[in-house]
């Protein structure tokens, strides 16, 4: 999953660069603004915008850019095409652009279009135009006012249909800092983030492994610093999950694990435990062997499950008892939800 943040002209340069350079220490690749928001008619886009667009580009991160007919004046550009040198990666494009242009822009740019609404029709346009597809970004919006934005099941649909054509897709979640104006109640693609803006790895994992995003970006404008935390966990692949150890097992604290690519539905399965556990750590501990394994516990197979000894694995589910299976600890219950969403090779590191 890449991960993203957003800027916006009005919060002022040298604030958009402290935003730019914590993305970039924190692993985001991905970065959203708009160039043609009426708010921020009073930007001085050439020489403000410029200056942000060179800090994007020097972080190396790719922008995704709002553009519409105005946007070339703005910027003292001559053509759309001009833009590329100021370090704009993906144009979202306005509805001043026909399907032939649409094509020919996405030999210089990748082409960011609402993944919400677009229709076959427009995509087998493209395709017949001679489009190479896999230079478009199926974008979700994200939705400033309250109730309107989507349910997770029906961004799902939308990104199985779009998947099979080769389209990177994007989504965003609300940001727990400064929210953007003007309504201030956050920026998610999901109507349900928007009331749990704090869970940023929770909502940023179900949009990637739930829904299939390719990438997700933070809609508005700060973060808190748990958050930042959070975000950089995601870009390096892993999150947190508190826990309680047994105090034989107390190692395991600071361990990042990954679960196998072949998921299991009912456990977190660690790829790297048989190596981790080292020969002369605990595997065995009195009266910890066959214990009733609750939703989130955390278990390590003994010598009764033979060569896989020292496995460990973290019940998603509950699960019966097991006396190859010594129980070492448990997922803090405020951590739960997120056992389903770390699968296919995403890891954690136990806290």
């Amino acid at each position: 999953m890449r991960t993203g943040i957003s800027v916006y002209f009005g919060s002022g340069i040298e604030e958009n660069e402290r935003t730019i350079d914590r993305a970039r220490r924190s692993g985001a690749t991905l970065a959203f603004t708009s160039l043609h928001i009426p708010e921020e008619d009073g930007v001085d886009y050439i020489r403000d915008a410029r200056r942000m667009l060179r800090s994007l580009r020097d972080a190396g991160i790719d922008l995704i850019a709002d553009v519409g007919p105005e946007t070339c004046y703005k910027l003292g550009c001559a053509a759309i095409e001009d833009l590329v040198g100021l370090g704009i990666t993906y144009v979202r494009l306005d509805d001043g652009f026909d399907a032939q242009r649409t094509v020919e822009l996405s030999r210089t740019f990748h082409i960011a279009f609402n993944a919400s609404t677009v229709t076959a029709g427009e995509i087998a346009t493209w395709r017949a135009l001679g489009a190479d597809l896999r230079r478009f970004a199926a974008c979700h919006n994200y939705y400033p006012k309250r109730n309107t934005g989507l349910d997770l099941e029906d961004v799902r649909r939308m990104n199985d249909r779009l998947a099979v054509h080769g389209f990177e897709i994007l989504a965003f979640v609300p940001g727990d800092g400064e929210l953007r104006g003007p309504l201030h109640e956050g920026l998610p693609t999901v109507e349900a983030h928007r009331v749990r803006s704090g869970e940023l790895a929770r909502n940023m994992l179900e949009l990637a492994c739930e829904a299939g995003c390719d990438g997700v970006l933070v809609g508005d404008v700060g973060l808190s610093d748990a958050s930042w935390g959070s975000l950089a966990r995601l870009s390096a692949g892993y999150v947190d999950v508190r826990c309680a150890l047994e105090p034989a097992f107390s190692y395991l604290a600071g361990q990042i694990h990954h679960d196998r690519p072949d998921s299991s539905r009912l456990v977190f399965r660690s790829q790297e435990s048989r190596r981790s556990l080292k020969p002369g750590f605990p595997i065995e501990a009195d009266g910890l062997a066959g214990a009733p394994r609750p939703v989130g516990s955390i278990a390590v197979s003994n010598t009764g499950y033979l060569r896989y000894e020292g496995e460990l694995e973290i019940a998603r589910v509950g699960l019966a008892a097991d006396e190859r299976m010594s129980v070492v600890g448990q997922v803090h219950d405020d951590d739960l939800a997120l056992l389903p969403l770390i699968k296919n090779g995403f890891g954690l590191r136990l806290v």
